[in-house]
């Protein structure tokens, strides 16, 4: 569980919901009409944009802004060095059965074990993580889209309102539920851009850059241990990733 993005979500609501009571209640701020127009428009208009699979599918992946897997670094070093020790002193076959962090890394050892060379390793790995990139750029972009829709659909809204409200500018009981509309649309889509989606947009795409990072070390590390390299050599190249502190503690482990 992602905290930050937990506490700064629910923290950025509960902000402009307290803005709004102390002005003087929520109430002013809910209009059934503007909330079809932005939530309802954004939400099909945005489907609009991307097969049906991929639009469902981008809501699990919204998700893992809140909930995202959990994969340290500097666990995976000592892990790799462990395995480049076995390999060097018994032989790729003894990697066989070892436990591992994740169904990637998981991969390349067992690609070791069938007798993969490190050539057909690395490129093998290599367009796993390209596949990967795709997949999550097809969903950061249904998200991108919730940011780029959701203030046009706003601004949509405020053409309905006005067009509204001087429509019916000689009924003075028209013009103020007209210009809520006009209003309340503009301020939905600017919330739906800039505190549910462009966040989360951000975030998302730093775990993916946090993802194949974490990847590129585990076939630098398989590719090391294919060549024959030893733990030290191993351990040296792939704590270059890390930052200062976490780099200081494996070397002196």
């Amino acid at each position: 569980m992602d905290l930050a993005s937990i506490i700064g979500f629910l923290g950025a609501v509960g902000m402009i919901l307290f803005a709004m009571v102390i002005g003087g209640g929520i109430a002013p701020f809910y209009d059934v009409t503007s909330i079809l127009i932005v939530f309802g428009g954004t939400f099909f208009a945005v489907m609009y944009t991307t097969p049906l699979p991929t639009f469902l599918g981008s809501f699990a992946a919204m998700g893992k802004a809140f909930m995202p897997p959990v994969k340290k670094q500097d666990e995976l070093v000592e892990r790799m060095v462990e395995l480049a020790g076995i390999a060097r002193k018994d032989g790729m076959m003894a990697l066989e059965g070892q436990e591992v962090p994740d169904k990637f890394f998981s991969k390349g050892m067992q690609m070791l074990v069938d007798g993969a060379d490190e050539v057909k390793l690395i490129a093998q790995l290599n367009q796993e993580i390209k596949a990967m990139k795709a997949r999550h750029l097809e969903n950061q972009l249904v998200v991108k889209a919730w940011v780029d829709i959701g203030p046009a659909m706003g601004m949509i809204g405020t053409l309905v309102g006005l067009v509204l409200m001087l429509g019916n500018m000689a009924d003075p009981k028209a013009i103020g539920p007209a210009m809520a509309v006009a209003l309340l649309t503009t301020l939905y889509g600017a919330f739906v851009a800039n505190v549910m989606f462009s966040p989360m947009l951000t975030k998302l795409e730093g775990y993916t850059a946090y993802e194949v990072t974490y990847r590129e070390m585990v076939v630098m590390g398989l590719g090391n241990i294919a060549r024959g390299e030893s733990p030290r050599n191993i351990q040296d190249q792939m704590i270059a990733n890390l930052p200062p502190k976490l780099q200081e503690k494996l070397q002196a482990a």
